[in-house]
């Protein structure tokens, strides 16, 4: 069987609330037995992934700023290196602009609207720690963003009036109810997925065809559900997101990480079978 699981983190591998993960740890290690890699794909920074992936025990690349990097740890052989710089013991392949032009973009788009738009690089780390019931050390992690600029969704714009600001300065938005992510025009979850089973099929040529497991929680994810083969849902407390409940996708039993472990488990029946 040869397949490659993406995940998101927040609400999907981890807990919503508490980011527990202990849970899932032995469907993590029967993937590791099984030769499966297990890619994360999320949000968050470089820091704040290669922390989790210590703790964890992740070896295989990861999809950092909703799709606007790949890192692939330069020690492993699964997937080939791509044409990149290294940094840090990792082959980066950049898919997004850096955080200078987010910064800049997010400055016009809020001119072009007449609206003050407030992001991460405005906010002191007490602020986010204040925004967003981060630790003070997560906070500098989430902080230290290398090519996207998270801000305060606002209040008072239509959504489809933001997003054509955004895509009138060249950039694209992820939209979130509290906070959304200003990216670069060829960022995202579903070209990083599409990255990666390529550069794994180059290191594998045997591999003609690569099953891919994709899971999420929110409209976050939506561009990396869109792109796999089997996509799966993980629910909230109060059951699936309303945007993601209604495609006809699997939904897990329970939320993270529970429900990760179960409908990783389930999957992998169902493809082995």
């Amino acid at each position: 069987m040869v397949c490659i699981l993406f995940t998101d983190l927040d609400g999907t591998l981890l807990n919503g609330e508490t980011y527990a993960y202990q849970a899932a740890l032995p469907t993590l290690a029967k993937l590791t037995a099984l030769g499966i890699p297990v890619v994360p794909v999320t949000s968050k920074t470089r820091q704040e992934v290669a922390q989790l992936r210590q703790e964890v025990g992740l070896r295989d690349p990861f999809v950092v700023e909703n799709g606007s990097a790949v890192y692939f740890p330069i020690d492993q052989t699964r997937f080939a290196l791509p044409p990149g710089e290294d940094v840090d013991g990792y082959r980066v392949l950049q898919l997004g602009c850096n955080y200078v032009t987010a910064r800049a973009g997010l400055k016009a788009i809020a001119q072009d609207l007449g609206r003050p738009l407030k992001g991460f690089g405005d906010w002191s780390v007490d602020q986010i720690v204040q925004l967003t019931g981060l630790s003070p050390g997560e906070a500098k992690q989430a902080k230290a963003r290398e090519f996207t600029e998270p801000f305060m969704t606002p209040k008072n714009v239509p959504a489809e009036q933001l997003r054509q600001a955004v895509e009138a300065m060249g950039f694209r938005v992820v939209m979130g109810d509290r906070f959304s992510h200003l990216i670069g025009a060829d960022a995202g979850k579903g070209n990083a997925v599409h990255q990666l089973v390529q550069c794994f099929q180059a290191s594998n040529p045997d591999a003609h065809t690569v099953a891919t497991i994709g899971l999420g929680n929110s409209p976050n994810d939506l561009d990396m559900l869109e792109n796999v083969d089997y996509p799966i849902v993980l629910p909230g407390a109060h059951g699936a997101h309303p945007q993601l409940a209604d495609r006809g996708w699997t939904v897990a039993l329970a939320p993270a990480p529970e429900g990760w472990a179960l409908a990783v488990e389930d999957i992998l029946a169902k493809i082995a079978a």
